[in-house]
């Protein structure tokens, strides 16, 4: 992780993170086993959602650190890998996004894009996610509100990118901010 997705500038304790290993299935319904960085905050949640969508034979295609990526976002989500914590900021800000502090987790990415419009154009990353884009199509590995992953993660308090108003970011789940 260090240099990777843990980088110099990460403001996240390495001893707030936790790391995860789990079991999925594919969409075969093969058995693969896949690992995490998560905030210690939501560690707990992130196993038990995992272990039900196992139960369930939720299809996920893999679930790989970010590291194997060399922590670049847009190559792990091309490869429709399920992440968690990478330090980052969100795209085209600056702010420290959720998956910089391990509150955050992307599912089965390429069908599930982020999508945004900048400057008057359509931003969709992964770029090659175009034909997924369009959620009234009907595709393998689609996450909406009828989804088995939606009522999993919003269950737990969790909230989903594709509920956003001003982008959407279909793959995302992220544990909102609390007052202390």
């Amino acid at each position: 992780m260090q240099g990777k997705s843990y980088r110099d500038d990460c403001m996240v304790p390495r001893e707030e993170l936790r790391y995860v290993h789990i079991l999925h299935k594919d969409l075969d319904g093969n058995t693969k086993e896949g690992e995490l960085v998560v905030n210690q905050k939501i560690a707990e949640d992130v196993l038990e959602i995992f272990r039900e969508l196992y139960e369930a034979d939720y299809p996920i295609e893999k679930v790989r650190l970010v590291d194997a990526y060399d922590a670049d976002d847009e190559a792990s989500m091309r490869d429709n890998n399920t992440s968690a914590f990478n330090f980052r900021f969100i795209s085209h800000t600056t702010k420290v996004s959720k998956h910089g502090e391990g509150l955050a987790v992307d599912i089965n990415t390429l069908y599930n894009p982020y999508v945004k419009e900048v400057d008057g154009q359509t931003v969709v990353e992964p770029e090659t996610a175009l034909p997924y884009v369009d959620r009234t199509l009907d595709f393998p590995y689609k996450i909406d509100h009828g989804d088995l992953c939606y009522k999993l993660f919003t269950e737990h308090g969790f909230v989903w990118g594709g509920d956003w108003e001003t982008r959407k970011d279909y793959q995302h789940f992220e544990m909102p901010d609390t007052e202390e």
